[in-house]
């Protein structure tokens, strides 16, 4: 029986379900077609925007210390997360095929839709979990990053950009100046070889070979393999193509948050290869209430750097003086973002007023990150 303090908790974990709003648009523009199969991604970006501008900020923080009873609500929504979405993707492949009244065109917008449900949401409730000691919540996590074809993202994540954030030897820690369209390419180069490289030290260190069983590339590559083979069973090559559009969508939209959580920030070199330790000061934040909401707290990233198992209704609001804040939440910045002189009239400032605020002995940044500046240990 659910007693009065478990409906309080439901109450507040509510706002963090909206992920599923997006489940019905999606059956609208399939069904209807036309002008339809546009709302998915209006929802996604126009929307939350709206929202967010109508909303505000929000800086109350949640209990640290609240144990996992507490937040069941709020799990919940992660963990069904992975069947709803393989239900969507491959319902929709199996659909198309069978409906006249879509064309190309709206069958492109429609698996864009898609995209935006497995990259918006998806990759971001797979980070969440791949966080966590659990193995089901684990597994779930690589259950849908097979779905965007995106397995390798598990061991670049935790054992690549956690440990290097800020650093050259980061590929995500978008550079100073760095647009979007050269980020982009670059990482989808550079973080496969990268994850693979942490994953063959690691095996190392335990007296393995890269080729051991163990390694989680053999695991990546099966799941994948089975997305893309029960691709083509329900829809063919037609089938393929769409799942690896959506995968491509998912994909792109998670580069853009990363581009936009780290752009032009820098932890201090200290010497023989080591940096200092990850602050709250190398992430950028936004405090906007509604895309929070969507995005389960991605936004208050510094505190998820800064303690990255805990859960995300307890991730902590870092006030300015700790943490770099954006002007506005993940839905405006991206699509800033895809507009690189706008993104830098916009943020090129702020890593200055950035570098002015917690590193000012540091006065030449060219030189500096050349690693060619002394800096005082």
């Amino acid at each position: 029986m659910i007693n009065a303090r478990d409906v309080t908790r439901l109450k507040n974990a509510l706002p963090f379900w909206v992920s599923l709003g997006m489940i019905p648009l999606a059956l609208l523009g399939a069904g209807l077609g036309g002008w339809w199969v546009a709302l998915l991604p209006m929802y996604g970006w126009v929307l939350f925007a709206i929202l967010d501008a109508l909303n505000g900020l929000t800086f109350e923080n949640a209990d640290p210390a609240t144990p996992e009873a507490g937040l069941f609500w709020y799990r919940l929504i992660t963990l069904i997360w992975f069947p709803i979405e393989f239900a969507v993707i491959y319902g929709m492949i199996w659909y198309v095929g069978r409906a006249d009244h879509l064309g190309t065109v709206e069958t492109l917008v429609l698996f864009f839709g898609v995209g935006v449900i497995s990259g918006t949401v998806g990759i971001n409730y797979a980070h969440e979990l791949m966080h966590q000691r659990s193995r089901l919540e684990r597994w779930l996590a690589d259950l849908l990053l097979a779905l965007v074809l995106y397995s390798h993202f598990r061991s670049e994540h935790l054992r690549v950009h956690h440990l290097w954030v800020g650093t050259p030897r980061d590929p995500v820690t978008a550079r100073y100046n760095e647009g979007f369209h050269r980020f982009f390419p670059r990482v989808l180069r550079q973080c496969p070889a990268s994850a693979w490289r942490a994953e063959a030290m690691m095996l190392a260190r335990r007296k393995r070979a890269v080729w051991h069983r163990s390694n989680p590339f053999w695991r990546y590559a099966g799941l994948q393999a089975a997305a893309l083979g029960l691709a083509f069973w329900v829809g063919g090559w037609t089938g393929v193509g769409l799942f690896a559009f959506q995968a491509f969508v998912a994909i792109w939209q998670l580069e853009l948050v990363n581009y936009v959580e780290h752009y032009g920030l820098t932890r201090q070199y200290l010497g023989n290869g080591r940096y200092e330790h990850v602050k709250p000061r190398h992430s950028w934040n936004a405090a906007h209430k509604a895309s929070n909401w969507l995005l389960i707290n991605l936004q208050r990233h510094s505190d998820h750097h800064f303690k990255p198992d805990r859960r995300f209704p307890l991730l902590q609001h870092h006030p300015e003086d700790e943490a770099p804040q954006l002007p506005r939440g993940y839905p405006v910045m991206t699509v800033l973002a895809m507009i690189p002189p706008l993104w830098r009239r916009r943020m090129n400032p702020r890593v200055r007023a950035w570098r002015r605020r917690f590193y000012p002995e540091i006065t030449d940044w060219h030189a500096y990150n050349r690693g060619l500046n002394p800096v005082s240990r």
